[in-house]
C-alpha cells in the first residue's frame, strides 16, 4: 500500500496486483488476449468525468483485412474504480491486427471498459475514417447519466470530406 495525497486528501491505493504499469509489457495478440486493468479511484465519492481521446485507433476489416482508423473518445463516470491507462493503450492496441466491424469494435470497447471498471456512466464515440467514400460514426453509451454530471462535446467535427 502507498499514501498518495491529493488536495489535503489521502488515498490509499494497493497497487501490486497490477501487472502492466512499470514493466515492460509486449503487446497483446488479441483483444481478449488484453489484459484490462483497474486502480482504486481515490475521488470515489464525488461525480466527476474522465476522458481518454484516441487519435490513432486502428483495426483490420474482418473481410478485406485492409486497416481501418478511427478518433476514439472514451467519457466515464468512475466509481470505485479508475482503468489503469497503459492497460488501457495495450487493449486499444492489441486491436491492430483484429478484424471486426466499426460499429463491433466501439461497442465492444465500451462493454469492456464498463465490465473492467463498473463506472456510474460510460460513453464512447467512435469516429471512423472513411472507406470506400462513407465515413462511419459509432456512439454507445451504457445508459442515461447521472444527473449533475458535466458532459462536455466530445470536440469532434463531423466529416465532410473535400467541401
Amino acid at each position: 500500500m502507498r499514501d498518495r495525497g491529493l488536495g489535503g486528501k489521502a488515498a490509499r491505493m494497493d497497487e501490486a496486483h497490477l501487472t502492466q504499469l512499470g514493466h515492460a509489457t509486449p503487446a497483446p495478440a488479441s483483444p481478449d488476449a488484453a489484459v484490462l486493468e483497474r486502480v482504486a479511484n481515490p475521488q470515489a465519492d464525488t461525480l466527476y468525468l474522465a476522458r481518454f481521446v484516441v487519435p490513432e485507433f486502428t483495426s483490420l476489416c474482418p473481410v478485406t483485412g485492409q486497416p481501418d482508423f478511427a478518433h476514439l473518445v472514451i467519457d466515464y463516470a468512475p466509481g470505485d474504480w479508475l482503468i489503469e491507462s497503459k492497460s488501457l493503450k495495450l487493449y486499444l492496441g492489441s486491436f491492430r491486427n483484429h478484424g471486426a466491424f466499426h460499429e463491433d469494435c466501439t461497442v465492444a470497447i465500451g462493454r469492456r471498459i464498463v465490465s473492467a471498471a463498473q463506472p456510474r456512466w460510460l460513453r464512447i464515440g467512435g469516429y471512423w475514417f472513411p472507406r470506400g467514400g462513407i465515413p462511419i460514426d459509432v456512439f454507445w453509451q451504457s445508459g442515461a447519466p447521472p444527473e449533475g454530471l458535466w458532459l462536455p462535446d466530445q470536440g469532434v467535427a463531423p466529416y465532410r470530406g473535400r467541401g
